[in-house]
């Protein structure tokens, strides 16, 4: 039944957040409008998939820290421009948590005999009877889609839930004078949020190291994910050589992949690196604004990243015209054998390093070989010179998971330094660059960049290349454009 206007002001026109000098501020009358004649919300979410893992994450991360308030936030959205804002990606240690993925959320763990309770805080849903839903520009459902709401929340995520705007509160309850208990908060999120908690920094990095070696182990779940990222980065890669043949910018390059990436997940895990010719020698070349030019090398270094938010990371070197010079071919084998000899190093017990140290061997030695290195491939090799890095640059390995580069915060002593167990996940991507105006390299390879880079489990056995489904060698890169041009 439809509301009389007699009846519709009689409801009080509600405060109105802040405007600018464009807004025209609504009327009572239509404001009182708004808020009727909008059927009631019914029925609630599915929970999501996996819910014993995050549970299980969080009792590991609990078991670390008995007695202790814990508090994760996933962050805000951050501006832009002015009034818009970048696409929201949350908080990875909150995500690996929780599995949320809106905004100003914050997990607090609280002790009790035996060990913690999980409130997740998340922004209620007013509802279009406030008529924040039309008027808040900023959260408003009618402007940027329905928050999911606490009881909504606390079924999908499997979790007590509990407004935003109770947070302080409460925490001043878990807090208070009498019966003080030491917390531990992750920081870097949420600044309001940080700004009402005293700073302690050397306690707050600890939490944010545990939170990251956790991950240094993938659970079965999490492998899972990262084969459905790396499948869909394969079909990007493939795009982008079905593309090439009318392609004329490394721009192109990265919208072909960019448009796979939210096609097939929920965006680019890192910014797409398609760097052709000369732009190839600068590692994290993402301007990409050169032309494609025939008869150079396109190296493409990208990632989609699931709706999970776990991320491939993959890097194929590419002949834009379907087939690799001489020069560039030498260069390309070479990067190749390095990666296999890295590849042989991926096994549990071995230290994190070996796989680098294994690959920038057979670099060095290939390098000489090819007259390139002016010194020999053992004098470079010497701890004390490193010369081999003028042109190889980087070390071959990083952590994989929910970050490209993940568990940054780990000690030197469990990641750099560490062992290799089952369950990691690492790049393995060697590569040489010569830059064009560098006088040590002979001239026919100058301006020659090339990496190859996988990704890989570490399993009991050894390794499991899960990015193998992308040809390595140059007569399998050749025949794959070969055969996707033809299609």
């Amino acid at each position: 039944m439809a509301d009389t206007a007699d009846e519709a002001t009689t409801f009080l026109a509600p405060e109105l957040p802040a405007t600018t000098a464009h807004d025209d501020g609504p009327p009572a009358a239509l404001l009182a409008f708004m808020v009727t004649g909008w059927a009631a919300r019914t029925g609630l979410p599915e929970p999501i998939d996996g819910l014993e893992h995050f549970r299980a994450r969080r009792a590991a991360l609990c078991a670390q820290f008995p007695g202790e308030v814990l508090v994760v936030p996933t962050g805000r959205e951050k501006v832009r421009s002015n009034d818009t804002s970048y696409r929201f990606r949350p908080g990875t240690e909150f995500y690996y948590l929780t599995g949320n993925h809106e905004p100003d959320g914050v997990l607090v763990l609280s002790p009790r005999p035996g060990g913690h309770d999980a409130v997740l805080y998340v922004e209620a849903n007013p509802g279009k009877t406030d008529a924040t839903f039309f008027t808040d520009r900023v959260k408003g459902e009618l402007w940027v889609g329905p928050r999911l709401g606490v009881p909504e929340s606390a079924v999908r995520f499997g979790l007590a839930a509990a407004a935003r705007s109770q947070l302080l509160d409460d925490l001043r309850v878990l807090n208070r004078e009498d019966e003080p208990r030491p917390f531990r908060l992750l920081r870097g999120f949420d600044a309001p949020l940080e700004a009402t908690l005293p700073a302690q920094p050397e306690r707050d990095a600890a939490f944010a190291t545990a939170l990251s070696e956790m991950r240094l182990i993938k659970d079965a779940a999490e492998v899972v994910e990262l084969v459905r990222a790396i499948d869909a980065t394969q079909r990007g890669f493939e795009d982008v050589v079905r593309a090439l043949p009318t392609s004329t910018t490394e721009r192109w390059v990265e919208g072909v992949f960019n448009l796979r990436a939210r096609v097939d997940g929920n965006d680019v895990g890192y910014n797409t690196i398609a760097a052709a010719g000369a732009h190839a020698c600068t590692l994290h070349w993402t301007s990409n604004d050169g032309p494609l030019r025939p008869g150079e090398l396109l190296l493409l270094d990208a990632g989609v990243e699931a709706h999970t938010l776990y991320t491939a990371d993959v890097t194929r070197t590419i002949p834009i015209s379907g087939r690799f010079s001489a020069e560039q071919r030498a260069i390309y084998t070479l990067v190749l054998e390095a990666q296999e000899a890295g590849f042989a190093a991926c096994r549990p017990g071995n230290d994190f390093m070996e796989p680098n140290r294994a690959a920038m061997r057979v670099l060095a030695h290939g390098l000489e070989r090819l007259g390139i290195l002016p010194m020999s491939a053992d004098e470079a090799l010497f701890d004390t010179n490193q010369f081999y890095k003028r042109y190889s640059l980087h070390n071959v390995s990083h952590m994989l998971g929910l970050d490209v580069h993940d568990c940054a915060q780990a000690r030197r002593e469990t990641y750099k330094f560490g062992r290799l167990a089952a369950g990691m996940v690492l790049t393995v991507e060697p590569g040489l660059y010569f830059q064009p105006d560098d006088l040590t390299v002979p001239a026919p390879y100058r301006g020659i960049g090339v990496r190859i880079e996988d990704d890989v489990l570490i399993t009991p056995e050894g390794h499991r290349n899960l990015s193998a489904g992308l040809p390595r060698t140059a007569d399998a890169v050749e025949a794959w454009m070969r055969e996707l041009w033809s299609k």
